[in-house]
Order: C-alpha cells, then structure tokens, then sequence
C-alpha cells in the first residue's frame, strides 16, 4: 500500500500518513529517518516532537514503548514500531526471535526508505554489528549519516574496554558524515581518542525531559502515597543503578548525615543493571537502614507515570557518579523543579549553579557529600524550596530547550542535503555561537 508516494508499508507496521502543511499547502522538504534504538524514550521523544516543530518529515523507527497517540496524530510523521515488544522478562528464544526479526524489518526498511538523511540516536542488540556492517550497508545505499553520542566511550565508563570496541567506535565514527555531542568535553575526548573531525561535530544541549508525565499531584500527596512525612528531610537517588553511578558514596554520605540528623530519608528507586555484586554489596551496606525505613527502596524499573511521585517526593536529587558525559537524570530532575547535588564529573558541574538550583561535591568522597548534603539543608535554596522550583524549572527549559536543539539538529540537516547536490565540503564556523552549518 502506497501512502504518500514515500515508502511502502511492510505487513505489521503502522504509521499516522504526512499531512500538507497548513500554511504553506506542501509536504516539508526535510525528510529524515531517526532511527532511535528503541532506547532512552524520554529523548526520542522530546527530539521528534521538536524536530515536528521545525517542519521536519519524519520516519520514526521505535518499538512499543516509543509508540505515542501523540504521533499517530501528528502530521509529518510516519511511526514504524519494527522493534516491537522489548520486555526484559521474555524468555531467550522468544528474544533471539524478536531480535532476528528487528533486524529483517530494518533491512527491508532501509533498503526502500525515502529519506535520504539517517539520524542514528542508539545502536541496536547487537552494537559492533551496528558500528561497522550496518553502517557500511547505510552508506552504499548513499545515505548521509547523522549520529548523537551520548556517550563517546560507553565501556571505557564502565571500565569493561576493549580493543574491539574501540576499534568498532572508531569505525562508525569514521562512517559518519556528522556527530552530535552534548558538552565541549565530549567532543574534545572524540577527537583526542578516535581522531574526530572537529569540524563534523556540533555540540547541543541535553533537551529537558518532557516526555514524562507532571500532573497536578502535590508534594504532600506524593510523600503521603511514599509514607513520608511532611518535615523529613528526603534524598534521591534515581534510575539505573551501576558501578559508575557511586551509588555507595551516597549511601556512606547519608549515613553519616542521618546519623547526625534523625529526619533524614533517603529513597533509591531504580533497578540495579548487570552488576548483582556490586548491587549485593550496597543491599548489604543498607541493610539495616531499610529495617528502620530510614532507606526506601523501590528495585525495580520506575515507569514514566510513576516518576513523578518521587521527583514530588524529594527535596534533593542526588547524582554521587564515578564517571559521566552529562545526565539525562538531571535534566528530569530539574523538569521537576527539584534541585541537584552532582558530584563533579564529565560536565555535571556546568549545569549546576552553585547555591541557585544545586550544589557540586568531589566525586568518590563520601565525607565532601555529607557536608555538601548539610550545606544544602542549611542554605535559602531549601528553605525556600517551594518557592525556588518554579525558577529551577524555568532556568533550565530555556537553557536546554528543545526548540535550540532542533534548530542546531536542521541547520546541520539541510547543510548535509545540500551537500549531496553539491558535493562540497561540510564545514562550520567556529566563531558563531549558533554552530550553524555552511558550505565551504
């Protein structure tokens, strides 16, 4: 079946078909397949909504947990779920089978795709695969090649590096016609560590997270649903629980303060992910916190209609990270208007200001924590919290809006497209702030 005269729709996928555009009677120029991963739906979301906005045609490849009412009904945007069902509890046949089936759909897919730009935000299962034999099949079907790093060296991180993997990285790196990062310090360690072109690599903010749902629910009604009480104090530790994240440094640190202030709380909330040793080694430390409810804890994954109820709940979140690029978990924190402890690592440190929606600590240092967790208690930021939200919020949708993130994103787009006319070279201008794209 023909939609659009675009692409045809393999058995099994749906989209919401483009609309002309009102205003000007003529389907947007700009054709793009954001091909997503499946992965971090917050961040997809909230960059095709934006790149919506901008008058963007898009092919969103996601799976169903990325499947929105907000797409179907959105003109300019053909939804295709090729991952499907991701659930972690699946048997392994029934993974092996989806997976396989993943790649078949995306093969098809790509092989008659309209769009000639291919926007990566996540590898897929099966990553050195992505990185190399993938991408070379994208490029000999001559597409132009767009991908968002939001870590330049994952496994380096975790400290699980490997040749291969750097060797892999490298690759798709090379394979690219042009990189998004999201701090200076990720594009300086691109081009020191896999000889990244400074000049394919454009910097854009982190957008604030606007796919998670803020309803009307109060803090007073979150910590009741939490059993929390009005006056205790209460930290956050959220997400995702591994090695690199410090999770112990927090728990040590809240120890001590805890010791010195009996009401203190302290609530983890996320599910610890391929590290049962090092998770059995914090339960083990917390144990005796959780049978005195001075710790709450909630294993396991945290949906979006749920998130709020801690972010409500909390008057600190904490991020005591090891090693980090930048944190999407901030970002939702702040959507929240809830201030910030980081410790500083990576870029953490650029996104708090001091006194005003946060305060920074030296990472693995448990006892700079406690004293950084006093201080908070003790400044106006928590005095005044209820007052100080709305402009914690406010400060960070305009510094990380998604309209600065789309516009940065389409200028890079339409220097790509016309360069497959012209086949000039992509350059940028160093001295604009605006890191616009232009043809040399």
């Amino acid at each position: 079946m023909k939609t659009d005269g675009r692409t045809k729709a393999p058995s099994g996928w749906h989209w919401n078909a483009p609309t002309e555009s009102a205003a000007s009677g003529t389907f947007p120029k700009l054709e793009v397949a954001l091909l997503t991963g499946g992965a971090d739906r917050p961040y997809a979301f909230g960059l095709a909504t934006a790149l919506l906005g901008a008058g963007a045609a898009l092919d969103l490849i996601g799976n169903d947990d990325l499947d929105s009412p907000d797409f179907r009904s959105a003109p300019g945007v053909r939804y295709l779920n090729l991952r499907g069902d991701q659930r972690a509890e699946a048997g392994i046949l029934e993974k092996s089978l989806r997976v396989l089936k993943y790649y078949v759909r995306l093969f098809r897919y790509t092989a008659t795709a309209s769009p000639k730009l291919f926007h990566i935000l996540w590898n897929n299962k099966f990553e050195y695969f992505d990185r190399t034999l993938l991408m070379l099949w994208y490029r000999l079907l001559g597409k132009k090649i767009v991908l968002t790093l939001h870590n330049v060296n994952g496994r380096k991180r975790d400290r699980k590096d490997t040749a291969l993997n750097r060797i892999t990285l490298r690759i798709q790196y090379r394979f690219a016609d042009h990189i998004f990062v999201h701090t200076e310090k990720m594009k300086q360690e691109l081009i020191d560590d896999f000889a990244g072109r400074a000049e394919l690599t454009t910097v854009i903010p982190f957008g604030i997270n606007n796919a998670v749902p803020n309803t009307q629910l109060t803090t007073g009604e979150a910590r009741e649903r939490l059993g929390i009480g009005n006056r205790e104090k209460t930290l956050l530790f959220f997400g995702h629980i591994a090695p690199y994240k410090g999770l112990e440094y927090l728990v040590s640190a809240f120890q001590q303060v805890a010791n010195q202030r009996d009401d203190c709380r302290l609530i983890i909330a996320g599910r610890p992910k391929n590290c049962e040793a090092y998770w059995n080694t914090i339960r083990l430390a917390i144990e005796e916190d959780l049978k005195t409810s001075r710790i709450l804890l909630r294993q396991e994954f945290i949906p979006d209609e749920d998130t709020e109820l801690y972010m409500k709940a909390a008057d600190v979140l904490i991020l005591p990270y090891r090693h980090i690029y930048q944190s999407g978990v901030l970002f939702l924190g702040y959507s929240f208007g809830l201030p910030i402890i980081a410790a500083d690592v990576g870029s953490l440190a650029d996104d708090v200001v001091e006194g005003r929606t946060g305060f920074v600590f030296r990472a693995e240092d448990s006892d700079d924590l406690a004293k950084t967790i006093d201080r908070y208690f003790d400044s106006d930021l928590y005095i005044h919290l209820s007052d100080r939200r709305r402009a914690i919020r406010e400060y960070a949708m305009k510094r990380n809006s998604w309209d600065e993130v789309a516009q940065k994103t389409t200028n890079v787009y339409s220097a790509l497209m016309r360069l497959t006319s012209s086949g000039k070279a992509f350059t940028q201008d160093s001295s604009a702030t605006s890191a616009d794209a232009k043809l040399s």
